[in-house]
């Protein structure tokens, strides 16, 4: 038996661009003489379609689309992820489906058991759980079949459910797995995947074949990678990250054993591509093609530019230099050289007199008071309205370039640097915005080298530092690490050797300025716990605040 994954990049709520995709691989697999080809969880809608599930127009959509998924499956088994009706009055109105066609008959549904409902995941919201297990029985084989979250639920001493789908099902002698998946991307994600899927394996004695899709939906990024796993436990094979890839195996194979391709995995490799693919996507699927950013000579728009150019060209990417009477002269000068090395279009527009213009209308409100953060912020909101002015009138969309750590703390104005459409690397810590910055040099200097060692600085004020608001990022960052990515208490994160009175005012800062973080633009999603729709917090709480 051949079984093909196709591992492709879907749209929410394009029908007509998801199917077309899929019909195409249907066609390939055809001519590659595969009996069955898989497609990854809800991708006739692509993934998340939260509330979009609640049009039944869109509902209707969706059947329309496995229809002519249905007519296609003729000498080939076709399962593809989709949202199907509940005919039960009681409980949800959907479950999360995979659909097994095949000559051009629905010849089995298969519900999701597991819905998670942590972080980025609202899938209870709108799904009712399943509760039957049945095998697939096809050309001979048995056929156990679970979505995504249904092969998580396997030797964890806190299981999150009851019931483990595939415990259901080993009973009824299975002859191997297939796991259909929208599986997002964190820097340290793949390698869990292949922790779980390993121990499925092991558990059950049978081969996967488990497709994960690609691709970017607005801040949440899927990176591929699906894989097939022998018996044994080893890596049949694992399919690229962050590209389509459409690829058949022959079942007796991947039960032999007879190879084992593993790739290395490299933290800020993944974190630069991943970030790519989300610029990409978010530009591709909006119908936007321009960007434009402010370049300070930092090293966060350095990071964010570069970053930019590789996903959209050159030719579509403009920076703004915004210098102030408190910008340095390198400042400039290494801004300059940036947008010269990436070879995109540059303006230079000094912020002196619309800032003197503010202050004179002002100043007679300010009473006197010395000057403060308020001056400081003028002149951060009188480079955003250039930058927004500019967007309107050119159509660019507007990067924001703040990064993780700075979004943490408050470390930001908004309407100011913290405006914009996109978040490049807000979901990117300062120490690895550096790291990022060395592998974006690591073939030739495109980030010049003064930007990368120079001390950070806002400079909103005379010979200002960021050191001087905050601690060296090294230690910013790890507690950071600690509270938001670990969930760790300040007594937990004063344990592991951090000064009690900076921890207090660390998570205190993080906390008092979600309102902040409410109201800025979506951060691509790199990391397990990003600013975002995975991290929900109330604004107006007492907690360490």
């Amino acid at each position: 038996m051949k079984i093909t994954l196709a591992q492709l990049n879907f749209h929410i709520g394009n029908f007509e661009g998801n199917v077309g995709k899929m019909l195409k691989a249907i066609d390939q697999a055809k001519i590659d003489g595969s009996d069955i080809i898989c497609f990854p969880e809800l991708s006739v809608t692509g993934y998340p379609p939260r509330d979009f599930l609640e049009f039944d127009d869109f509902i209707v959509q969706v059947e329309h689309a496995v229809d002519q998924l249905r007519e296609a499956s003729e000498g080939i088994a076709v399962i593809v992820g989709a949202p199907s009706r509940n005919p039960v009055i009681e409980g949800k109105d959907l479950f999360n489906s995979a659909y097994f066609l095949y000559d051009k008959k629905v010849k089995h549904i298969y519900n999701k058991a597991l819905l998670p409902t942590y972080d980025i995941f609202d899938e209870y919201r709108y799904f009712e759980p399943a509760s039957n297990f049945d095998l697939i029985e096809f050309k001979g084989k048995k056929i156990a079949l679970t979505i995504c979250e249904d092969i998580w639920n396997i030797g964890n001493e806190n299981p999150l459910y009851t019931v483990c789908p595939m415990d259901e099902m080993i009973g009824k002698k299975p002859d191997f797995m297939i796991n259909i998946s929208a599986s997002p991307f964190s820097y340290d994600h793949a390698e869990e995947r292949i922790h779980v899927l390993k121990a499925n394996v092991e558990r059950y004695g049978l081969p996967i074949f488990y497709v994960n899709q690609i691709g970017a939906q607005t801040e949440v990024i899927f990176d591929g990678g699906s894989v097939v796993m022998s018996p044994s436990g080893n890596v049949y094979e694992e399919l690229p990250y962050f590209v389509e890839s459409i690829k058949s195996y022959e079942l007796e194979d991947v039960i032999a054993d007879k190879q084992n391709i593993l790739q290395e995995k490299n933290k800020i490799q993944e974190i630069h591509d991943a970030i790519i693919l989300g610029i990409k996507d978010y530009f591709g699927k909006l119908g936007f093609t321009k960007a434009i950013l402010g370049l300070s000579g930092g090293i966060d728009s350095a990071v964010s530019c570069a970053l930019a150019v590789k996903a959209l060209g050159k030719e579509n990417v403009r920076g703004v230099l915004m210098p102030s009477e408190f910008s340095s002269g390198h400042s400039v000068d290494d801004a300059r050289a940036l947008a010269e090395n990436l070879g995109i279009r540059y303006d230079i527009i000094p912020i002196k007199d619309p800032y003197e213009t503010f202050l004179k209308l002002l100043n007679p409100l300010f009473d006197g008071k010395p000057f403060n953060v308020a001056e400081e912020n003028i002149q951060a909101r009188c480079r955003g309205l250039l930058l927004m002015a500019l967007s309107n009138k050119h159509g660019n969309i507007l990067l924001n370039t703040s990064n993780k750590s700075e979004n943490a703390v408050g470390y930001g104005t908004l309407y100011g640097d913290l405006a914009g459409g996109l978040s490049v690397i807000g979901d990117v810590y300062k120490t690895d915005v550096f790291l990022l910055s060395e592998y974006i040099n690591k073939d030739e200097e495109v980030i010049p080298r003064n930007t990368i060692t120079k001390p950070p600085s806002a400079e909103l004020r005379p010979n200002q530092k960021d050191s001087d608001s905050l601690p060296d990022y090294d230690i910013l960052d790890e507690i950071l690490t600690l509270y938001i990515e670990n969930q760790m208490g300040p007594k937990e994160i004063i344990a592991k050797g951090h000064d009690e009175k900076l921890v207090r005012r660390i998570l205190r800062l993080v906390n008092i300025n979600e309102f902040k973080r409410y109201q800025t633009a979506p951060a691509l999603r790199v990391s397990s716990k990003a600013f975002g729709m995975g991290r929900r917090m109330p604004i107006v709480g007492k907690y360490l605040a």
